[in-house]
């Protein structure tokens, strides 16, 4: 195998088990009782405000009830709700709350100052570079295509 795949390999597998424990702590931050992968989910629907479960699902490349376990849990925290989309009585959207948003935006403004603290030797081009070839990669994963 080539040595560049094989540093590829290696270096994304320290970023996502980083990523994860950083998830987790964003969490935490946001609700005690938050999952790690609701941070992800929080990103989304604070991204793209109301829509379906099956939207979501189809985005993060997860089945209908592992999105909707999630997204339960997210209401019983009180950071999501529901209501009955005008265009499909048998579906709904769901959506941050005032409450869910307040507390996510908390969290995501700390972690953009990390991150400000963190590359603060990198100039705005790398930045972006980086950002662009991130948004590549994911988008070979499926989901994301936005």
């Amino acid at each position: 195998m080539d040595r560049e795949f094989l540093a590829l390999e290696r270096e994304l597998a320290v970023f996502l088990r980083r990523a994860r424990a950083s998830s987790g702590e964003m969490a935490r931050e946001i609700h005690p009782d938050l999952e790690p992968a609701a941070y992800g989910l929080l990103v989304r629907m604070e991204e793209t405000d109301e829509q379906r479960a099956t939207a979501l699902a189809a985005y993060f490349g997860v089945g209908k009830a592992t999105m909707s376990r999630q997204l339960r849990a997210l209401e019983t925290l009180g950071l999501i709700a529901r209501r009955p989309d005008p265009d499909d009585g048998r579906a709904s959207l769901v959506a941050l709350t005032d409450e869910g948003r307040t507390r996510f935006s908390a969290v995501r403004n700390a972690r953009r100052e990390s991150y400000v603290k963190k590359l603060e030797g990198w100039d705005s081009a790398e930045i972006a570079e980086l950002a662009r070839l991130l948004h590549r990669l994911n988008s070979l994963q499926g989901g994301a295509e936005d």
